[in-house]
């Protein structure tokens, strides 16, 4: 099974990567390929609203995104983890979704979505965040449940957790860790 995984933290070894290794850990140890994308360590350039991709389904700017491109259409199984900045994700992910705008345009515009496979298209979202309240997560949510459809990911589970700030909070968290190496046992589970 082909697993993508895209880290939405700039930040090296910081909370949101240490519940994404979990995850990660789960699913390598049953035996799955994982291709991980670091946007904050890749040149991608925002969508500029051109509307090219409106006629092909296909973003015209060349850069890194056309080997998260794809490693999308290949996937079978995504994960998305991302800290909450300012009630959202981070700018580095949200650029990289941006520009899934093609799949988009190619999903609902072209009505040609991309194959679902035969082991089907499952997602996990990883949310960490400072703030104690829930309306960060919900955005951030949001945000992460449309590109999965876009990219004809129809089902995702969140785990979220607020609160955790410090870099290695997400340790002293009583089952965070626990709970992203069991959500990644479930994304890898055949239908």
């Amino acid at each position: 099974m082909r697993i993508i995984a895209i880290l939405g933290s700039p930040r090296e070894g910081g909370n949101t990567e240490l519940l994404l290794e979990e995850a990660l850990k789960a699913v390598t140890e049953r035996g799955h390929s994982v291709t991980l994308f670091r946007p904050s360590r890749m040149k991608i350039a925002p969508c500029d609203n051109c509307g090219a991709c409106d006629e092909t389904g296909e973003c015209i700017l060349i850069d890194d995104m056309d080997e998260v491109y794809g490693a999308i259409r290949d996937g079978e199984r995504f994960i998305l983890a991302s800290p909450i900045f300012f009630l959202g994700l981070t700018a580095q992910v949200k650029t990289l979704i941006d520009r899934c705008q093609s799949f988009w345009c190619e999903k609902y515009l072209l009505k040609r979505p991309i194959p679902e496979g035969p082991r089907g298209r499952k997602g996990l979202v990883l949310l960490v965040g400072g703030m104690k309240n829930e309306v960060g997560f919900k955005c951030g949510d949001a945000t992460a449940r449309a590109f999965f459809r876009s990219i004809n990911v129809q089902e995702h589970e969140t785990l979220s957790y607020p609160g955790i700030d410090e870099l290695g909070a997400i340790k002293r968290h009583p089952t965070a860790l626990e709970d992203a190496y069991e959500a990644g046992k479930r994304l890898v589970e055949e239908r």
